[in-house]
């Protein structure tokens, strides 16, 4: 009979979730709590840039200053609740000493999240505004200059007006066949 588990926010020093992440999996490794202690996760989800023509792929955390853990919710108690609040840059859980589950909802909210970004579900971290300029660095435009008259997120596209001849004309563009202009 597994008892039901619950997901907890630790809060931590942000920009240390990855590393804290690490020690807490080998605190809970090292103190047999796995039986209880299910997951340590800390929310990203990918992102990408354009640099110099080329799509950079990176990940972003969601929630930066937070760590989830995924725990039986008798079993975390007392002594484990300090041991875990004593690892270094954790700053204590949601809840203090006694630490309070997400609701469902909230974390479903999460993790759908979470799990979206790992089906490679990108978003753009400068996105690209209508009426901004940009330059065409691929395909038959390329070092024209031009502004976004049109940005169509889900498809990845822009519409782009450039002047050729001294006349405005409407481009389509995919994102990465432009670069914002600085």
């Amino acid at each position: 009979m597994s008892e039901e588990k619950k997901w907890y926010s630790l809060r931590v020093i942000s920009g240390k979730e990855r590393k804290i992440k690490e020690r807490l999996e080998a605190e809970i490794q090292r103190n047999g709590w796995d039986e209880f202690i299910s997951q340590v996760l800390v929310p990203t989800e990918k992102v990408y840039k354009i640099r110099n023509g080329k799509k950079v792929i990176s990940e972003r955390n969601i929630l930066p200053g937070y760590i989830l853990l995924e725990a039986i919710p008798g079993k975390l108690s007392g002594e484990i609740v300090t041991a875990i609040a004593n690892v270094p840059n954790v700053i204590h859980f949601l809840g203090k000493t006694t630490p309070i589950p997400m609701r469902e909802a909230e974390a479903n909210r999460l993790l759908g999240k979470v799990d979206e970004s790992q089906d490679a579900a990108e978003s753009l971290i400068e996105p690209f505004i209508v009426g901004e300029t940009v330059k065409i660095v691929d395909g038959p435009f390329s070092e024209f200059i031009g502004d976004i008259q049109e940005v169509n997120e889900e498809k990845k596209k822009l519409k782009v007006i450039v002047k050729i001849f001294g006349r405005g004309t409407e481009v389509e563009l995919n994102f990465m066949q432009v670069e914002k202009t600085s």
